[in-house]
Order: structure tokens, then C-alpha cells, then sequence
């Protein structure tokens, strides 16, 4: 039974990049206001450049609006300060496309880096035992020693969201979490989400741009087109709502085809979230390597 109290608000949320040589900033979410449920599978769909990357970002304030509020468990975390952020965000899980798997540690190290990072009191019998329970829920424990390079592309991506759940989030932000997949490779980690919000009820907000991905996992589906939500539907079983959706925002034009972010933006201008570390660095006996990530 879902609960139908909003988890997730965003009240009017927009967000813009500024673009060398361009007067006009590029409006990636424009005026956005939308509500989840706690224990909904809600996804985010539109064609390349629409906004749904920078959207599902703005949840978790790794994109921080230019207007607007986010709520999130009842915080209001656009005025939490850093402290106080970085504590909400260990309620709220994320799953990237490329996996972000730090190459030179193994799984278990992979699971545990969020644990030594948000709660390096944590004695390491606790870490490891939850590192095999999260291991566990997504079917690789006998995988704890490995290394992402001896892993397959869905392996990968199933470390990374036994990642995501370490810290027991209400919340996991999937950013094309198949698109990097083959076809029954994806099956696989859908199957793995549905379960994870089936047995634990952590809220699922999925960005993707593949309606069979859509059709699979989610309840409730918005349609972005122009930074802004066009459509927000419940789905049927067939999810015929939604390819009617899609098909009445297609000719109005406002799916039409268009170029992915990186192709309509200057390199500059494009949207990236840049950790840093020298190579010396350890947090929690781990090496941050220097790494970006494009949205």
C-alpha cells in the first residue's frame, strides 16, 4: 500500500547554465512542481537535452536551484546548511549511469565508501555486516573481493546500487540506471529495484529516456520536454497512457528529436558535478580518485 504523503517536493523549482558566447542562459528546468509519494516508483521520460538529469540532481541539491524549494522527508534542503545537508543526503541513495565504481578498491570497499564517509564512528564488524547484507539484496556476495574490472556491466551496476542502499535511504535517485546495459542485462537490474522498493518500500524516482524501461518498473511517469513537466500520468498495465502521452506531446512538437545536452551546449557550459582529490587522499582507508560526471 503506498503512501501517498508526498517524500519528494519541489515547488516551483528552475535551474539555468550559463553558455560561453550565449546571451541567454540555457533553461534547463523551468518552473517545476512536483510531488512523490513515499514508496512510489515514479519516472522521469523525455528525449536528450529535456531536462531530466538536471531535475532528479536537484533533488538531492547536487544541482542547486536558482528558484524554488525541494522538500525532502519533511527537510526543506535548500536551507540546510552544509552539515545539515550532508546528513539529509544519507537518506537519499543515487545510481549513475557509468556506475562511478572507484576502480581500485574492491566491492565490499565499493558498499562501504558511503558508510566511511557519513559515518566513520561505525565499527568495522558493522560495516561489514552491512556491506553483506546490501551485497546480499542485489545477489553478489560472493563477489566482496572482487574488483570492478573482473565484473560485468550489470555486476557493476548492481555494486552500485548495493552502494546506494549502505546508509538505508528512503529515497534512490536512478539516472539511466540501463541505458549503459543490454537488453536482458536490464531485465536483471529492474528486477532488482522492483524488489528493493517492494521488500524495503525505498521510493524509486527513475530518469529515463527508454519507454520499455518505463513501462517495467514505474507507477507514475512525468514527460519533460523544455525543462518543463508536460505530462503526469498513473500508468496502466499496458502503459499504453504513456506511449499516448508521448505521442500527443510529439505532435505538438514538444518531443520532438533533439540533440543530447552535450551536443546542444559548448563543452564549458555543460553541467558537471567534480570531486576532487589528491592522489595522496584517503577517507576511511579508501583512495578518492579524481573523477567527473556529465549530466
Amino acid at each position: 500500500m503506498i503512501d501517498r504523503t508526498p517524500l519528494i517536493r519541489l515547488a516551483s523549482v528552475s535551474k539555468r547554465f550559463t553558455v560561453p558566447g550565449r546571451r541567454v542562459p540555457f533553461q534547463a528546468v523551468d518552473d517545476v512542481s512536483l510531488d512523490i509519494g513515499a514508496g512510489e516508483r515514479f519516472g522521469i521520460i523525455g528525449s536528450s537535452g529535456a531536462g531530466k538529469s538536471t531535475l532528479l540532481r536537484l533533488i538531492n541539491l547536487l544541482e542547486k536551484p536558482d528558484a524554488g524549494r525541494v522538500q525532502v522527508g519533511g527537510k526543506e534542503l535548500t536551507t540546510l546548511s552544509r552539515r545539515d545537508l550532508r546528513a539529509a543526503r544519507s537518506g537519499i541513495g543515487m545510481i549513475f549511469q557509468q556506475f562511478n565504481l572507484l576502480q581500485n578498491a574492491t566491492v565490499h570497499d565499493n558498499v562501504a565508501f558511503p558508510l566511511s564517509i557519513q559515518r566513520p564512528r561505525l565499527a568495522r564488524a558493522d560495516i561489514l555486516a552491512r556491506v553483506l547484507e546490501c551485497l546480499a539484496v542485489v545477489g553478489l556476495t560472493e563477489k566482496a573481493s572482487s574488483y570492478p574490472a573482473q565484473l560485468s556491466g550489470g555486476q557493476k551496476q548492481r555494486v552500485a546500487i548495493a552502494r546506494a542502499l549502505a546508509t538505508r535511504p528512503a529515497v534512490m535517485l536512478c539516472d539511466e540506471p540501463t541505458s549503459a546495459l543490454d537488453s536482458e542485462t536490464t531485465r536483471s537490474v529492474l528486477d532488482v529495484l522492483a524488489d528493493i522498493n517492494r521488500r524495503l518500500g525505498v521510493t524509486l524516482v527513475v530518469v529515463t529516456h527508454e519507454l520499455s524501461v518505463a513501462r517495467t518498473l514505474c507507477e507514475r511517469v512525468a514527460v519533460m520536454a523544455d525543462g518543463r513537466i508536460v505530462e503526469d500520468l498513473v500508468l496502466d498495465r499496458s502503459g499504453d497512457r504513456l506511449e499516448t502521452a508521448i505521442s500527443r506531446a510529439n505532435r505538438r512538437g514538444a518531443l520532438a528529436p533533439a540533440p543530447s545536452i552535450e551536443g546542444a551546449l559548448p563543452v564549458e557550459a555543460r553541467p558537471v558535478q567534480r570531486v576532487e582529490a589528491p592522489t595522496q587522499r584517503r577517507v576511511g582507508g579508501l583512495p578518492l580518485p579524481q573523477r567527473s560526471v556529465h549530466v
